[in-house]
């Protein structure tokens, strides 16, 4: 079975939140799921092997629909008791399956290329052809890797907030999106069948009764 978003920093295992952090492609926001609360644990699990989870590019924007047990935002407190860190991109092996193993910097890189199109994804076929994802040219060697700082640590409030606005402001326009799709097929829907329309209420007003003169008795 292939799990998108998983994989491994340091040994630990992680789930990928955001691939490349705000304005920080070269860093990734992740969570550590062995040291996790079980209650966050067993949310960001369900979201992550729902059809959701599995489909969506970034899992972060299915993180910011879930809801904990008790009703809370699940990304939003997940950033507010300080689960979310940062981490290269090049010390994070994603895993899908125990038999696949890539780096998270070589697969956005692939990613980047494939949406690109053109040369870009020219020149990431003639590469694959050679060494796989990326140019064996400019792969950094094992020891350089090992070397690396480690960089995880908390947010701070301007990198969550932009997270979180991105996130609202993304959703915001799919939501606009579907309903500019339902009002065309609503239309098309009337088109085709205009029996399907709504019947108004009728605006006329009633004409007021005549009085009828009653005569006085002698």
């Amino acid at each position: 079975m292939l799990l998108k978003h998983i994989g491994k920093h340091g040994g630990k295992k992680i789930v990928v939140v955001h691939r490349k952090a705000p304005n920080e492609d070269h860093m990734a926001l992740v969570t550590y799921t062995e040291s996790l609360p079980a209650s966050y644990h067993d949310s960001i699990m369900q979201a992550l092997e729902s059809n959701a989870g599995q489909t969506t590019k970034e899992f972060a924007d299915v993180l910011f629909r879930s809801l904990l047990p008790d009703g809370r935002p699940l990304l939003e407190s997940m950033y507010k008791e300080g689960l979310v860190k940062k981490v290269q991109t090049n010390q994070i092996q994603l895993t899908p399956n125990a038999k696949t193993s890539v780096r998270l910097d070589e697969f956005n890189q692939y990613l980047d290329a494939v949406e690109g199109g053109g040369e870009a994804l020219e020149k990431l076929r003639e590469l694959d052809a050679n060494a796989g994802f990326f140019d064996p040219t400019t792969k950094k060697t094992v020891n350089e890797i090992k070397n690396v700082t480690n960089n995880a640590g908390a947010l701070n409030d301007e990198n969550i907030a932009a997270d979180l606005m991105a996130q609202s402001q993304k959703m915001l326009a799919e939501a606009e999106g579907l309903l500019a799709e339902s009002k065309r097929l609503e239309a098309e829907a009337y088109a085709m069948n205009p029996a399907l329309k709504p019947k108004r209420a009728s605006t006329k007003k009633a004409a007021p009764k005549k009085r009828v003169a009653v005569k006085a008795k002698a």
